[in-house]
């Protein structure tokens, strides 16, 4: 992919994994994921060695035993929420094409208009402002901007970007644990004056203790992010006062069963949440919309993973866009697979 950069990282090229599984009716499902190491831990190689051996573990299971299944995933290894999340998302497509309807009717989902967000990288302020512009002229409906460096050059990025694009488009940023709490302070007060909609994650995760100081500090809302893996960490931010908002990422949550349970807990608390990704294909962000669906707490919507830079989409069916736009289809499952001729060119294992 074009290179991609955060504050932690950049990313030349996506670190995917696919998995299919197939059971003794014919029906088979379809699992993606993708490794972030510098966020999540996991490389598409330790994704590749761990679902060798969760594979051995499922063979000639129940795969309707859904909660069974994921219960023995977490009882052989801790963490690896990644790779753990592709054999999530292939039970519940597995699961709803045995019941014969979408993914999101399996979970109890109504569509609803969709529309996500599409993300600038960290450049430097100039570039950035030129690519938003670019973004707004052809149509973006949101911008989702990458900080997360200095505090000064972060807020002159913003600056410009506003001076390109003007105030009548949504800007959300994205900190990626980049700053130190004095940092954040210097940042979020600089940022207030240009209309930001939320700052995703603006410190690392160990100082999440400080993050309801940091809100008495500025009007900008915030968003924890990495900060949130499980429903209990889910709880505990909300009982301590500590976010405006929670973005929900598969990745980090395990899949979907996870994350259905920390969008309830959101909900308890009053709090929205967002549904974001790494760097996807259309396959798994089509499984992010049937959760979306059925999680009717999920106000905001990051799923341009696959429009920040894939050279190539090797997805049949799946996510769709029309401009920034979100379409599924009504198909049994996800609806979405990885056309036969990329994955011959694919290292591949079979258990």
């Amino acid at each position: 992919m074009e290179p991609f950069v955060i504050a932690t990282g950049t990313m030349d090229f996506a670190q995917n994994t696919f998995i299919r599984i197939h059971t003794d009716t014919g029906i088979f499902g379809v699992g993606e994921c993708s490794a972030f190491p510098m966020i999540v831990g996991e490389t598409q190689d330790t994704c590749l060695v761990i679902a060798r051996d969760f594979a051995q573990i499922w063979k000639g299971k129940d795969p309707l035993e859904l909660e069974v299944r994921l219960a023995e995933l977490d009882l052989y290894v801790a963490g690896n929420t990644t790779i753990k999340s592709a054999f999530d998302m292939a039970l519940y497509d597995i699961a709803s094409k045995n019941a014969g309807v979408p993914l999101y009717e399996f979970l109890k989902g109504i569509p609803r208009e969709i529309i996500t967000d599409i993300t600038l990288g960290i450049a430097s302020p100039e570039e950035m402002a030129v690519k938003a512009k670019e973004l707004y002229d052809e149509g973006a409906v949101m911008l989702k901007v990458k900080l997360g460096k200095d505090p000064k050059t972060d807020i002159a990025r913003i600056r410009e970007i506003r001076k390109a694009v003007g105030f009548d488009i949504p800007i959300r940023v994205d900190a990626n644990q980049g700053w130190s709490y004095e940092g954040a302070v210097v940042a979020l007060q600089g940022l207030e004056p240009f209309k930001i909609q939320f700052c995703e994650q603006p410190m690392r995760t160990y100082l999440d203790h400080l993050l309801p100081a940091l809100r008495t500090e500025t009007t900008v809302l915030i968003m924890a992010d990495e900060s949130v893996y499980s429903h209990h960490d889910a709880e505990r931010l909300c009982r301590g006062d500590a976010c405006d908002y929670i973005n929900i990422k598969f990745s980090k949550s395990g899949g979907i069963h996870e994350a259905l349970k920390i969008a309830a807990v959101a909900a308890e608390f009053n709090i929205p949440c967002m549904i974001g990704g790494m760097l996807e294909s259309r396959l798994a962000l089509a499984a992010k919309v049937h959760f979306a669906y059925a999680a009717p707490n999920v106000k905001f919507y990051d799923l341009d993973t696959c429009m920040v830079g894939h050279l190539e989409d090797p997805v049949s069916g799946g996510i769709q866009y029309k401009g920034y736009h979100i379409h599924i289809s009504d198909c049994p499952g996800i609806g979405a697979d990885i056309k036969q001729e990329f994955l011959d060119r694919c290292e591949r294992w079979v258990i």
